[in-house]
């Protein structure tokens, strides 16, 4: 009788359910179809507040959150707010980091990589002409955002810029970033 390795957790990935959750989706491929949610609701001025519960995923509806994440966003006072948050732009600059350390993390357990230290740093560029409406030639968005990695752990320096690339092509934040989504926006009235 032939016996399967079992692979152990490693950088507190759950290397066996990882594997695991890849064998269902390539089976059936139907339970790949995720929709995320959120509700964000006006508190006053620029501040607002994000409530992150539930989701539909792996062919069901998420019941396993009982308490929703709650992020607020804001602007400093430099730009009219009260600073009860970051900034929605800043919001997203912690969106691709974690993306990106989150699909490293994975892919280096998938490949037995066990990592010791994950640092990175996010800087976008955006011009307030565009936001401000005080010129069309100004895109409102980031012009460029840059993701520097520090990573230490048990292989060498290529296989470990490796892992990040291949982190980056799988990262769906990335996906978002690069190649843009089409963003529908529905208003209700009274």
């Amino acid at each position: 009788m032939t016996q399967t390795p079992t692979r152990p957790a490693r950088n507190g990935v759950d290397v066996p359910t990882l594997f695991a959750t890849l064998d269902a989706v390539r089976g059936t491929p139907s339970l790949a179809d995720f929709r995320f949610r959120a509700s964000n609701t006006w508190i006053s001025g620029t501040h607002s507040r994000t409530e992150i519960q539930g989701f539909y995923g792996a062919g069901q509806e998420d019941t396993s959150r009982t308490e929703p994440f709650v992020s607020d966003a804001d602007h400093p006072a430099v730009l009219v707010g009260t600073g009860q948050g970051p900034t929605p732009v800043e919001t997203l600059l912690h969106a691709i980091a974690a993306c990106l350390t989150a699909g490293l993390a994975n892919i280096a357990a998938a490949r037995g990589v066990t990592l010791t230290r994950v640092r990175s740093t996010v800087e976008g560029d955006v011009d307030l002409l565009g936001i401000l409406g005080l010129s069309d030639d100004v895109r409102n968005g980031y012009r460029q955002i840059r993701v520097s990695f520090e990573i230490e752990g048990d292989a060498a320096p290529e296989q470990l810029a490796a892992l990040v690339e291949q982190s980056r092509r799988r990262s769906a934040v990335y996906d978002v970033l690069s190649h843009g989504t089409d963003v529908v926006i529905d208003v209700t009235t009274p």
